[in-house]
């Protein structure tokens, strides 16, 4: 079956042992690739009640057949095991460039099993695999450690990094995995999982390509598949404005999330927070994952303020809602100042936004005090106590270890008048997107 390198790699980080495996082809045909394939793989060989966190749980990497092509939009890959903010499956999908490069060293996926007792990270450059001390790099944040391991290992060609922050290697129950500074797995809490196993980081350089079955056809589809995507509305949309492009309309349509989903439009928030004014005010330049031609990423810099942000990369619609919306902040800055915190700690935003105004309504309604907060002022809007508080849930102190375990458990423990204000499915954190709208 074309797409595929019919090699998974097993690593088990508690013995440092290396081998690959085939993926069975009614595997292949049936489940497709990515999720799918990592679902069953974990359904044949491993106990779903064993503790997520638990070195006997594994963590599972996988592509799809389409990554590694260039057909636009098949970069995306999913890294899936049992999410330790829900209890059940989690699974987190990221574009970027990781996916197709593990294509590239002949890699469908790999599977880590196991612990190791020190931090350690792995390096794969074709078929040449071996796991490395990562001492020295942990306690650094994702944008450090990337740079670092691009500098290390990039003598010949650029690897892509995969890599945890604090928040990971803190156990964070919603830490998200970074991959090259700019692109996030973020849902469900598999970065918890990346540090419960001292897996700093995967480095990878290839120089393979992939065999596709159908030459000819495959050139057609391409041919039509860039054209869509050059030329329709909602792709020039997203190529002008990124993902925030669709706050104006969101928010006339009752789509937007406002003070913890209990308002239904603020148009100056939408206004100060949309695409327009991100564009207008930060936009530095577009960014775009392998092999598409949409570049619908946003590269902002912030140059002067209290909010003042070297050239990084910018918020997506979720957070200009998680940080702004959802907590009543007008200030674009300082959701982008937020952005750069979560990407460099690890966090999920949305996850992390979304806990963070379970707080603030419960700040607002009297049921807990600066007291309680570590003198942190959680007034609505007030962004930079909300960045305040994520630095403690990235560091689990005071305060931020109850709301490190995320916005069900965190309600439970401040209170059960504060277990209505999360809005969440089976413990994780709902989209941006208000479903009465």
């Amino acid at each position: 079956m074309g797409g595929y390198k019919n090699r998974i790699l097993e690593v088990d980080l508690s013995t440092s042992q290396i081998k690959t495996a085939d993926i069975p082809e009614e595997d292949k045909r049936r489940f497709i690739g990515g999720s799918g394939v990592a679902a069953k793989l974990f359904l044949d060989r491993f106990n779903p009640r064993v503790d997520p966190l638990s070195p006997d749980f594994p963590l599972i990497v996988m592509n799809g057949p389409l990554t590694g092509t260039t057909l636009p939009g098949t970069s995306r890959f999913a890294v899936c095991g049992r999410s330790p903010l829900t209890g059940i499956w989690g699974e987190g999908t990221c574009g970027g460039n990781f996916g197709p490069e593990l294509k590239f060293a002949g890699m469908d996926g790999i599977i880590f099993k196991g612990a190791s007792p020190t931090p350690v990270y792995l390096v794969i450059e074709d078929d040449k695999i071996e796991i490395r001390d990562a001492k020295d790099l942990w306690g650094m944040d994702n944008y450090a450690v990337t740079d670092l391991l691009k500098e290390r290992h990039g003598k010949e060609r650029n690897p892509k990094v995969l890599s945890i922050g604090p928040a990971g290697e803190n156990l964070v129950k919603f830490a998200a995995i970074c991959n090259d500074k700019g692109d996030f797995i973020g849902r469900t809490g598999m970065g918890a999982l990346m540090g419960s196993k001292k897996l700093k980081a995967v480095v990878v350089n290839g120089t393979k390509k992939v065999e596709i079955s159908s030459p000819e056809d495959y050139a057609s589809l391409r041919k039509l598949l860039i054209a869509k995507s050059r030329d329709s509305m909602v792709a020039q949309s997203l190529r002008s404005m990124g993902s925030d492009a669709g706050m104006d309309l969101g928010m006339m349509t009752g789509d937007i999330p406002i003070k913890n989903w209990g308002i239904g439009e603020d148009f100056e928030l939408s206004t100060n927070l949309g695409g327009p004014s991100l564009t207008e005010k930060y936009l530095t330049r577009n960014h775009a994952c392998s092999f598409c031609p949409i570049a619908c990423k946003r590269v902002v810099r912030v140059d002067d303020g209290p909010f003042k942000t070297n050239e990084a990369p910018g918020p997506e619609y979720e957070t200009c809602c998680s940080f702004g919306t959802l907590i009543m902040n007008y200030n674009l800055a300082g959701v982008i100042k937020a952005n750069e915190w979560c990407n460099r700690y690890g966090l999920d935003t949305i996850s992390c936004g979304a806990t963070i105004a379970i707080a603030m309504e419960a700040y607002e309604k009297g049921l807990i005090t600066k007291k309680d907060t570590d003198g942190i002022d959680l007034t609505w809007g007030n962004i930079e106590g909300a960045i305040e508080l994520l630095h403690k849930i990235a560091k689990k102190e005071g305060i931020g270890a109850i709301l490190s375990e995320g916005s069900r458990e965190a309600a439970k423990k401040l209170g059960k008048e504060v277990e209505g204000f999360a809005v969440e499915v089976k413990g994780l954190e709902i989209p941006m997107h208000d479903p009465r709208g």
